[in-house]
């Protein structure tokens, strides 16, 4: 009999007509029902009682999942478990399963688990054993594994390898590589616009598709990279981090992959017209005066002026022009251009405005003698909400950095000091991120693990780490952008 194959990765993303939150709850029941079953399959045969009944609690929750999908799929992505394409979100409660399950499958080698239609029972009773022995053969887990399930004939259970270009470091490395792409393209959009040559709009097109596909596989890391600052050619290292942050943005607020790409491109361009703003005013230290100040706030007039006229403005979202004209409009429609007259604010202007602000006051500049923590930052802007920037925007971009920012530097309760590598997805455990620990409890330097601080103690249930207080890294001497790119390495 042919196996059937598991959903390829274009297919493994949710449809818009799939209930998310049903289909989170019925993936939370199924974790736990595989989890029990798998514990119980290591200590006792099939023929043993529990082993039967926890089998069938199992196999009912796959039939219910059954007789609407195509498959029951688990699947890693980067830290997090999807079932058939939309993500599951652990609690405190179930926090220590989706660990284990997660453990359970990149031990075998695996980044996906399909249970297809037509499962019995008695395929369910061969396949949990045979899944459940952790011995090796052949030199590898996956093989051992595989080679199991095909001579037990176990035709409806379909395992997927993990491709070692999935793996975390690989992914990391591949998504600086399209953060350092992107400012290289970007210098070279700018120089053909200022010998009057046509920017290669097809080609940012496709880096966006490229920069939307690392934020749904390595979100995490994306942002990560915006901690990297260059000094010296600020635009374009600001322009590329306002893109991503605005991407991932318009994805938190629903935007569809089209959409996404348009604001990418938008965001991309958003200070084009920089180029005609003289370096000497752009990089003053002192406060500008009125002439200076006249020029700098023509540049949004410069940019739409300059993307009206590209040669491929045919291939460019009309809202590009949008923002590059608007993203220094504020909520009350103040702000600049301050002859601005236009009532409806564009909605990815209004995106690229919020994240535009952050990654500036959250970067040293030479007229700037404050420079934010990202953490600082986001409450500076909760002030100014409904004034500054839209307050529903502002709220789920403050919801998607976490009260904790990837990159923000850390003191923990056992005394050592990290880096905030990653949010965690529930809300519940928010303050709980997963941090790259810097030094130890004394206070001496250290390549340290990445830890989850929703880990517990199994013996007394409490958290082994907790965040005490956020640290300013320019008072500690930390380049927090170097710890990020180290994992690229």
């Amino acid at each position: 009999m042919e196996k059937p194959e598991v959903k390829s990765r274009s297919e493994q993303w949710p449809s818009g007509n799939v209930d998310v939150k049903a289909t989170q709850k019925a993936g939370v029941e199924l974790l736990i029902r595989f989890h029990i079953l798998d514990k119980i399959a290591k200590i006792h045969d099939p023929k043993n009682d529990a082993f039967q009944e926890h089998g069938r609690l199992l196999f009912d929750s796959l039939e219910r999942l059954l007789a609407d999908e195509e498959d029951a799929c688990l699947r890693i992505r980067h830290s997090s478990l999807l079932l058939n394409g939309v993500r599951l979100k652990s609690s405190m409660g179930t926090y220590p399963i989706f660990k284990s399950v997660m453990e359970e499958l990149r031990l075998r080698e695996l980044d996906a688990l399909a249970f297809k239609p037509g499962l019995t029972l008695d395929e369910l009773y061969r396949f949990m054993p045979i899944f459940a022995r952790r011995d090796k053969k052949d030199g590898s887990m996956y093989a051992r594994l595989q080679a199991e399930v095909d001579a037990a004939d176990i035709g409806h259970v379909v395992i997927e390898k993990a491709s070692e270009l999935r793996t975390p470091s690989n992914l990391n490395r591949n998504t600086a590589r399209i953060f350092f792409l992107s400012i290289v393209h970007l210098k070279e959009s700018f120089k053909r616009n200022q010998r009057d040559e046509g920017i290669r709009v097809h080609t940012t097109r496709r880096l966006m598709q490229s920069i939307y596909n690392h934020i749904v596989d390595n979100e995490s890391f994306v942002f990560g990279m915006t901690n990297l600052k260059n000094h010296d050619e600020y635009t374009l290292n600001h322009s590329v981090n306002v893109c991503l942050l605005a991407t991932a943005l318009g994805r938190r607020l629903g935007l569809n992959r089209g959409e996404l790409v348009d604001l990418g491109i938008a965001a991309f361009f958003h200070d084009l017209g920089k180029l005609e703003t003289p370096l000497e005013i752009l990089n003053k230290p002192g406060k500008l005066d009125a002439g200076e100040r006249e020029i700098m706030e023509q540049h949004p007039f410069k940019g739409a002026e300059k993307l009206v006229l590209l040669k491929e403005s045919r291939r460019l979202p009309l809202r590009a022009i949008h923002v590059a004209m608007e993203h220094h409009i504020k909520e009350d429609l103040t702000g600049y251009p301050r002859y601005f007259r236009k009532e409806d604010v564009n909605l990815f202007s209004k995106i690229v405005k919020v994240v535009d602000f952050f990654d500036a006051i959250t970067t040293k500049r030479v007229y700037r003698t404050k420079v934010f923590t990202r953490a600082e930052a986001l409450t500076l802007m909760l002030e100014q909400a409904g004034a500054e920037f839209h307050p529903v925007i502002l709220k789920a971009f403050v919801n998607l950095m976490g009260p904790f920012p990837i990159g923000s530097l850390v003191a923990l309760n056992t005394g050592e000091i990290g880096i905030v590598f990653e949010v965690n997805a529930d809300p519940k455990l928010v303050l709980r991120p997963s941090v790259k620990l810097i030094t130890d409890a004394a206070g001496n330097k250290i390549d340290g693990d990445v830890a989850d601080l929703a880990e517990q103690d199994p013996a007394t249930e409490r958290f082994v780490r907790t965040i005490s207080r956020a640290l300013n890294p320019q008072e500690y001497g930390v380049e927090v952008s170097d710890y990020f790119l180290a994992q690229a390495q």
